[in-house]
């Protein structure tokens, strides 16, 4: 039979494309086409192979599993051949492989089927060799029958045992697992790659493969990964358990980390539930999955249905809704935020991704513009996960034929046509003031900006600030287009018949949000603070300034430096509170509002934790001094004994100063010579002095009873009923604690409300103290009684 032209043509071009695509993938792990994208190439080879068996040869990409390693590392041969597996992307497909599987065991159709279940990482397959229970080699998948020793970039990962623990393990012991990159860890490594204007990593996956492949250890052992085991190999002089989720069950009490997401389930029914469950939380989960694997639990039934040219019988990869696909980005646009913030908007050929469709991505400022080089016209990568807002992670350069544009910011507001400035960046730091230019650009128009006071009025009335119910996107946009307000000041002066005038509002609707705008006038401190919407103050910051500062007043005065001793507050975001305070347009925001009748509640004196605790040797240690740490300023404490004499001192009365080196004292001498610094650092010694930070001022007479959870870190799991997780996290910050939203080594108690998944098992793996609802509530009411 003669093949057709058209087919043998095609067959090739698939083969080149998919061989270039698994290079970069592989070997230069800078993979160019999502994994989506791969998977369609593949499928349509093997079925044109199919269609036509003359067309396969040796050489195909359906023979063999991979590229071979890259030459930078010693090859190491798999004693068993590590293989890919088959995917499924449709429930028709998962039926058909458990029914295959049931007829080659002979099993009749409602007979038992042990089916384990588990995530599928988006991770670097590795192998793991134990001799005598201890760590000798650790490799790559490679093609599958050669990879990469990686040993002493494993040997750094503290998920990986160096030797296995109790006893009983066989003389040799190969395990197999994936070697993964959290979601956290992930974000982290990437801000701090953009910080370094270094080049960023396009996925979790391409991180982790980029990082085992360092020819430095030491650069591995920085990076956050994780180790999670799926399989054994090789298995001499020793037995395992005939069951696979026994077998990993064995390994774990070895000291091997398994996936807790880990399920036997029976039949088909079984894998569509845990399908569905594990769809439902991919998004909550710490790290990225592509799908879930589905394996035979019997290893006599795995050994009975044996293996195909590249993938065993007795296991299938069920894939999600791919959450990266590629389209062309038509345009961009500007908009403007409710901080006048310009952010760039890519308007996209609409793609279904993620399990939606997507037409518009962002693309945060013109810095990542420039990073991704990023033009109009081009074919991008697109990424969605879950909630998180699409963004373009990846250009398809190749794909370019001359007609793509340069993106450039507004020079004007696109909609008030104000004038857009770049902000600067100000790093203060041993002593000098070093000002670059910032990320962000925006619109000098304020609340005259209409884009502007829309959105800090939709912010200003939302859930977590004001919390005025019924007053929506649609009310406010009407409310500044009629010219009723222009400010949030102008809420509170509104009557019953300016609302009874919006679209779809009657007397009983309007009396209503007229209640509700009311009732709003009694508000929480924390709550009034994330309403003003600071600058890089979101509802905890917003929640330490209230909890430690106590009042509005303090913190419209408070010093960038004395808001540095609030916990988690650094220089930078002082500042930008300082700033905002200080801004005579915000001011008179802000005494409008009280003008018009708003009550903070919960205002007290300044935390206790903070009374008569800024010590003279502290108080030096942030002005910031050059050559000047934590023993010269305790010496200069020692020696003058109060901040104005050692304002007052030249460099004979600094010579006596006992551990004082020579760079400390030309530093201070550098300072003493400057008029502004002496005055900063006297109006800080006041400020202390005025809201009770001083050390000369009285301490608190009991901290332990006013902040009982002082230093411990909770965690809130599942659904709570008789208060929301947001009123249980105030309680909880009120009493001293702090509230993470993981489980670490750190945690102090887990409450866990119906519904507790990942984190509930987690707390109970490290044996950390977990309260259910009841026990949580009786608690609190003791703490708080108290």
């Amino acid at each position: 039979m003669t093949l057709p032209e058209s087919v043998v043509t095609r067959a090739e071009q698939l083969r080149t494309e998919i061989e270039q695509h698994s290079y970069r993938y592989y070997v230069l792990d800078e993979p160019s086409v999502p994994d989506a994208e791969y998977d369609r190439l593949f499928n349509e080879l093997k079925a044109l192979e199919a269609e036509y068996p003359e067309l396969v040869s040796e050489d195909s990409p359906t023979q063999r599993v991979g590229k071979k390693p890259d030459s930078g590392f010693a090859e190491v041969r798999h004693e068993q051949p590590m293989l890919s597996l088959d995917n499924a992307f449709s429930d028709d497909e998962m039926a058909t492989f458990v029914r295959r599987a049931r007829e080659r065991l002979g099993l009749s159709s409602d007979a038992p089927l042990a089916i384990v279940s588990e995530p599928k990482l988006d991770g670097l397959a590795v192998s793991l060799l134990y001799e005598q229970g201890r760590l000798v080699r650790a490799a790559t998948r490679g093609d599958g029958y050669t990879g990469e020793d990686i040993t002493l970039n494993v040997r750094t990962l503290p998920s990986v045992p160096l030797r296995l623990l109790s006893e009983g393990w066989p003389r040799l012991l190969e395990v197999r697992g994936e070697i993964y990159m959290p979601r956290a860890g992930f974000e982290r490594l990437n801000e701090q790659a953009r910080d370094a204007g270094e080049k960023t990593f396009v996925n979790p996956r391409n991180a982790a493969a980029g990082s085992l492949r360092q020819l430095d250890p030491a650069v591995t052992a920085r990076r956050p990964l994780e180790f999670c085991c799926y399989s054994t190999g090789v298995v001499a002089d020793g037995e395992l358990p005939g069951s696979h989720i026994e077998r990993l069950q064995q390994l774990n009490r070895w000291g091997l980390k398994i996936n807790p997401e880990m399920r036997r389930v029976d039949g088909l029914e079984g894998c569509r539930e845990s399908y569905r469950s594990l769809a439902d939380k991919r998004d909550q989960l710490p790290y990225d999955i592509d799908g879930i694997v589905f394996k035979l639990d019997r290893l006599d039934q795995q050994e009975a249905l044996g293996y195909v040219a590249r993938a065993p019988r007795w296991a299938i990869a069920h894939k999600f809704p791919a959450q990266e696909e590629i389209t062309r980005l038509k345009a961009v646009e500007f908009q403007v935020g409710r901080t006048g913030a310009i952010t760039p908007v890519a308007r996209l050929e609409p793609v279904f991704v993620g399990g939606v469709t997507v037409s518009n991505a962002t693309l945060h400022n013109m810095d990542e513009i420039a990073r991704l080089d990023v033009h109009a016209g081009d074919w991008v990568t697109v990424r969605r996960a879950g909630d998180v807002i699409p963004q373009i992670v990846q250009v398809l350069k190749e794909r370019r034929d001359g007609t793509e544009q340069n993106i450039s910011i507004p020079s004007s507001c696109p909609v008030c046509g104000s004038d857009v400035e770049r902000t600067r960046l100000i790093k203060r730091g041993k002593g000098r003031e070093q000002v670059s230019e910032g990320s962000i650009y925006r619109c000098v128009g304020r609340l005259s900006c209409r884009a502007q006071l829309t959105q800090a009025l939709i912010h200003f009335v939302s859930r977590k600030a004001m919390d005025i119910d019924g007053l929506g996107e649609k009310n406010i946009e009407q409310l500044v287009e009629r010219g009723l307000i222009k400010s949030p000041a102008d809420l509170y002066r509104l009557r019953v018949e300016d609302l009874f005038e919006l679209d779809g509002f009657a007397q009983v609707s309007a009396e209503k949000l007229y209640s509700a705008i009311a009732s709003s006038r009694r508000v929480e401190l924390a709550r009034f603070i994330y309403a003003l919407g600071i600058p890089e103050v979101g509802e905890g910051t917003a929640r330490t300034l209230a909890l430690q500062l106590g009042s509005l007043a303090r913190l419209r005065q408070a010093l960038p430096l004395l808001l540095t001793w609030l916990p988690d507050i650094g220089l930078e975001v002082g500042h930008e509170i300082h700033n905002f305070m200080q801004d005579e347009h915000n001011c008179q925001v802000m005494d409008a509002l009280l003008a018009q009748g708003i009550e903070l509640q919960q205002e007290a004196d300044i935390a206790a934790a903070l009374q008569g605790a800024i010590s003279l040797p502290m108080l030096l240690q942030r002005l910031d001094i050059p050559g000047v740490a934590k023993t010269g300023a305790t010496a200069l404490a020692d020696h003058f004994q109060s901040l104005e004499p050692l304002l007052q001192a030249d460099a004979e009365a600094l010579e006596p100063v006992a551990k004082l080196s020579k760079k400390a004292r030309s530093g201070l001498l550098q300072k003493l010579a400057e008029p502004d610094w002496c005055e900063q650092a006297r109006a800080l010694e006041q400020q202390l002095k005025a809201f009770g930070m001083h050390w000369q001022c009285e301490g608190p007479s009991d901290t332990g009873s006013t902040q009982p959870l002082a230093g411990q870190t909770w965690v809130l799991t599942g659904t709570l009923e008789t208060m929301t997780r947001d009123e249980a996290k105030d309680r909880l910050l009120a009493l001293g604690a702090k509230v993470s939203g993981s489980v670490s080594g750190k945690t102090q108690c887990v409450v866990a409300g119906p519904g507790a998944g990942s984190k509930l098992n987690k707390a109970t793996e490290l044996g950390i103290e977990v309260l259910d609802e009841d026990a949580f509530v009786n608690q609190l009411q003791a703490w708080e009684k108290a």
